[in-house]
């Protein structure tokens, strides 16, 4: 006698055991689902970053060979021999605009900036030192604590300005450090000492938003160095805002006075000082200027991809002279932009 199966009772267990084997087939979905999703966008970032490593690599190699285009400008156009065709006026490098080309699939632009324009760090007296930054509007406390640190920073001893800062006082900060008691190395050093803030050594640029509280002011970024050669400064090549840090002229006379220089063919101190008013200003304005031809200069290039989006940057400070025609002074293979004005 055959047995009897109960079709009833398997039924349920066939029905949990097909609804078990459908989760189980759905998690397996969801795990691989979820590992196809990583490993896309794993892919994604890692060819993003190779695209972008590849956008610098090249970008830097264009920037060096903006540089190279600008320091050959600089050198050929200095040299005694340099040639310029009779119906061409020469160019003036240093008017402060960007020269543009193209190389290969690649755009470079460069720029010279004299650095005897600017006012040296390390020769100014604190009284100039005191004129400059009140030209600038710096608010009196700050001015004064600004200036007695920095005269500290540069002076030997560790004796405190009545404002200023010395060793201890840095070594109290985290991270803690000591006075320099020497020149400034580098125009940077200026963020190391006590009462500069990076507002203040960077300015504040276009791109901010212009209803806030704080006005737009000129960084002393643009202002200083360490590698002038010069005790004055070249009013030659000098930027507006140079101009009236150390002279206390309003910011736009002095960029009208820019401007007036670019069309002059032959320029001479004689020639430019009227044009700022000051023609009858003596011995005071040839304490404060000087008409040379530049002879430390920071080149600086922007190089990129054409179809890249942000640039890479460089900047050399040379010197003429030596057995290359030029000495590099200083090298940043990572330069951060100016403010734009």
């Amino acid at each position: 006698m055959k047995p009897k199966h109960n079709s009833g009772a398997l039924a349920p267990k066939l029905a949990q055991q097909r609804g078990v084997a459908l989760i189980m087939v759905l998690w397996i979905f969801i795990f691989l689902f979820a590992v196809a999703f990583e490993f896309s966008t794993s892919a994604r970032e890692e060819a993003g970053a190779a695209h972008r490593y590849s956008d610098e690599t090249q970008g830097y190699y264009i920037a060096m060979a903006g540089f190279e285009r600008g320091l050959y400008d600089f050198i050929n156009q200095q040299a005694p021999n340099a040639r310029v065709q009779p119906d061409q006026q020469k160019e003036d490098l240093f008017d402060g605009n960007w020269r543009e080309d193209t190389l290969g699939a690649g755009v470079y632009r460069f720029r010279l900036v004299d650095e005897g324009g600017k006012i040296n760090i390390n020769r100014i007296d604190e009284a100039a030192l005191r004129r400059i930054l009140t030209n600038l509007g710096l608010e009196s406390n700050a001015r004064d604590v600004l200036i007695d640190s920095i005269m500290d920073w540069r002076d030997a001893d560790d004796l405190h300005r009545a404002n200023g800062a010395e060793s201890d006082y840095y070594l109290a900060l985290s991270p803690a450090y000591t006075a320099k008691n020497g020149a400034l190395d580098t125009v940077e050093d200026l963020l190391w000492i006590r009462g500069m803030t990076p507002d203040l050594f960077y300015g504040y640029s276009d791109r901010d938003d212009q209803s806030a509280d704080k006005p737009r002011q000129v960084g002393l970024r643009e202002i200083f160095t360490v590698d002038s050669p010069i005790d004055r400064v070249n009013l030659r090549t000098a930027g507006a805002e140079v101009i009236h840090a150390l002279s206390g002229i309003p910011l736009e006379k002095c960029r009208a006075f820019v401007e007036e220089r670019k069309k002059l063919s032959n320029k001479t101190l004689a020639d430019l000082l009227p044009l700022l008013g000051l023609g009858g200003g003596g011995d005071a304005a040839l304490q404060m200027f000087i008409f040379a031809n530049p002879s430390v200069v920071a080149v600086e290039a922007e190089g990129r991809p054409t179809d890249a989006g942000q640039p890479r940057r460089v900047k050399g400070v040379v010197r003429l002279g030596g057995a290359q025609g030029f000495e590099l002074l200083r090298w940043l293979d990572r330069d951060t932009a100016l403010p734009q004005g």
